[in-house]
């Protein structure tokens, strides 16, 4: 599994030119799921996502977790995060999850990343083709692969 963290002044995720959801000051988090990512997966990167010490304390030093400041938190799948480039021009998607396994995989995520936080959390539509908005803050954006756990 594989989220791309990017820290927002405000996001929104809109389908059809409908609005579907929009945060204000949090995280905007994009995960692709690959076939091999389990249960254990969807755990290490909730915690590492929820506990992620990248807002700013009282000394403008980035050290308060997304927990800390109640931040609101957007989650939208993005399977093109396992695009693989090695050979010619046209991006590969072969890792990254079939539909059937990657919706409830994604699903999951978001209700762990829910009960971690104690709110709900927005969210796109898997499979949907949204258009997503973001001011980033910072700018803050950060790569987090369960597979490469560095």
């Amino acid at each position: 599994m594989r989220i791309l963290i990017q820290r927002v002044r405000r996001a929104s995720v809109t389908i059809g030119g409908e609005l579907h959801s929009a945060i204000g000051m949090g995280l905007l988090v994009f995960v692709g799921i690959e076939e091999a990512d389990d249960e254990q997966d969807i755990g290490w990167l909730t915690g590492k996502l929820t506990k992620l010490r990248i807002f700013a304390d009282d000394a403008g030093v980035m050290n308060r977790s997304a927990e800390e400041v109640q931040a609101e938190i957007m989650v939208v799948s993005q399977f093109t995060l396992h695009a693989m480039t090695k050979k010619g021009n046209r991006p590969s998607y072969i890792r990254a999850a079939r539909p059937e396994k990657a919706k409830g995989m994604y699903e999951q995520f978001v209700a762990s990343v829910s009960e971690a936080i104690g709110r709900p959390v927005a969210t796109g539509v898997f499979g949907a083709d949204m258009q997503v908005e973001l001011i980033n803050d910072g700018p803050v954006t950060i790569w987090i692969d369960s597979k490469n756990r560095e």
